[in-house]
C-alpha cells in the first residue's frame, strides 16, 4: 500500500486521528493493553503515510480509558517511521499546559519530524486535567485565552518578556529550541461553542470542527462566525483554514458498513447511531459510514456546504481490531481520497 508522497495537495486534505480510547472488542469481550493500543497507533501512522494521506493525529486525555496522556511523545515516535504526513495533536488541552512547555515540546517534535508539527488547541471536553494539574475549573476559558496568547508569542520570538495572571513572570526568556518552520501551525478545535469559532477568527488561527453527530447544517454557523470575526480582526480570508472531522467506517456497502461499525459504536458511545437516521437522510448527518462512494458523498456535501481544506477522520473507536483499523486506512486513501481531491482542487 503505497502513495505518492512527492504531490503537494492544493486540494483537500485528508487524513485520520485516534484519541486512543480503551474499550473492549465488542466480538470478543477483550480489553488490549495500553502498550498495545500505543504499538497499532504508530503502525496506523505508518499505514497512512505510506498510503499517502496528509495528517495524522493523536488526542490527549488523563484517564484509564484512554493510553495517550502525551501526544508529542507519541507523535516523536511516530515521526521516526514516516517520512512525510503531517503529525498534529486533536486536541491538546490548553487551558492545563504551561504554554513555554507546550512550544518546546511541539518544537522538538517539528525538528525530529523535518517540520511536520501541529497543533488544534481545545478546552476539553473533560475536566479531570485541571485537579490533577493544580488548576481551578472556575478559570476555564481565562486560562484558555492566556494560555493561546502566550503561545502565540511563543511562536514568533525567540526572546520574551511576559506577565500574566496564571503562570510566573517571563523576563527576557529564551525559548528553544525553535521549529524548523517559521510558525508552529495552530487550530482550534470547535465542537459546540461559539464564542470558541469567535476566538479562532479573532486570533486568525485554523479551525477544526469536531462533529460528532447530528444534522451537518447545524455547524454551519460557527464557520461563519469564525470568518466573520477574522474579518473584523483584519485577518486575510486567504490565511483562514477549516478543518471537519467526523467518525469514519468504510465496507463494500453502506448497509454492511453500518451492520459492523454500529457494536463498535456501541462499545465507544453506548448507542445506536442509526436508531434515528433513515436511509434517505444519511448524507446529511455528520456520521461518515458506508461505502466509499458513499462518504465521498457526504464529503463533498459538506464541502459544498463548508469550503473547508481539511477532513479528519476517526476509525479507531471501541475496541475495533487492527485489522480493520489497516483496512479502513486503505479505503481512505485509496478510493475515498483520490475523488475527493480531484472534485476540490483549486
Amino acid at each position: 500500500m503505497k502513495g505518492d508522497s512527492s504531490i503537494e495537495h492544493s486540494s483537500m486534505e485528508i487524513g485520520i486521528y485516534s484519541l486512543a480510547d480503551l474499550r473492549p472488542n465488542p466480538h470478543t469481550g477483550i480489553t488490549i493493553s495500553s502498550k498495545q493500543r500505543l504499538q497499532e497507533i504508530v503502525e496506523a501512522a505508518k499505514l497512512a503515510d505510506e498510503a499517502g494521506l496528509d495528517i495524522f493525529g493523536v488526542g490527549e486525555h488523563h484517564r484509564l480509558d484512554y493510553a495517550i496522556s502525551a501526544p508529542p511523545i507519541v507523535l516523536s515516535a511516530i515521526a521516526q517511521v514516516t517520512k512525510r504526513i503531517k503529525l498534529t495533536s486533536a486536541t491538546t488541552v490548553l487551558n492545563t499546559v504551561d504554554p513555554v512547555r507546550l512550544f518546546e515540546d511541539f518544537a522538538t517534535l517539528d525538528l525530529l519530524s523535518n517540520g511536520r508539527a501541529e497543533i488544534i488547541a481545545g478546552r476539553g471536553a473533560f475536566i479531570e486535567s485541571f485537579p490533577l494539574f493544580g488548576y481551578d475549573l472556575a478559570h476555564y476559558d481565562e486560562l484558555f485565552e492566556e494560555n493561546i496568547e502566550l503561545f502565540r508569542k511563543l511562536n514568533v520570538q525567540e526572546k520574551i518578556s511576559w506577565k500574566g495572571r496564571f503562570r510566573s513572570e517571563l523576563f527576557d526568556a529564551e525559548i528553544s529550541p525553535r521549529p524548523i518552520q517559521k510558525n508552529i501551525p495552530l487550530w482550534i478545535g470547535v465542537g459546540g461553542s461559539s464564542e470558541s469559532a469567535a476566538r479562532a477568527g479573532r486570533l486568525g488561527t485554523g479551525l477544526v470542527l469536531v462533529i460528532l453527530d447530528g444534522n451537518t447544517k447545524q455547524f454551519k454557523p460557527f464557520i461563519d462566525i469564525y470568518r466573520q470575526s477574522a474579518i473584523q480582526a483584519g485577518h486575510s480570508q486567504e490565511d483562514l483554514k477549516v478543518g471537519v472531522t467526523g467518525h469514519v467506517y468504510l465496507s463494500e456497502t453502506t448497509q454492511q458498513a453500518r451492520e459492523e461499525f454500529v457494536p463498535y459504536h456501541l462499545s465507544y458511545w453506548g448507542y445506536n447511531p442509526f436508531d434515528k437516521i433513515g436511509k434517505e437522510d444519511i448524507a446529511e448527518k455528520a456520521l461518515f459510514v458506508g461505502s466509499s462512494q458513499q462518504i465521498i458523498e457526504n464529503i463533498l456535501q459538506q464541502y459544498e456546504l463548508f469550503g473547508h481544506q481539511r477532513f479528519i477522520a476517526q476509525m479507531d473507536i471501541g475496541g475495533m481490531p487492527f485489522k480493520k483499523v489497516a483496512d479502513n486506512i486503505e479505503r481512505l486513501a485509496t478510493e475515498v481520497a483520490p475523488v475527493v481531491r480531484k472534485e476540490t482542487k483549486k
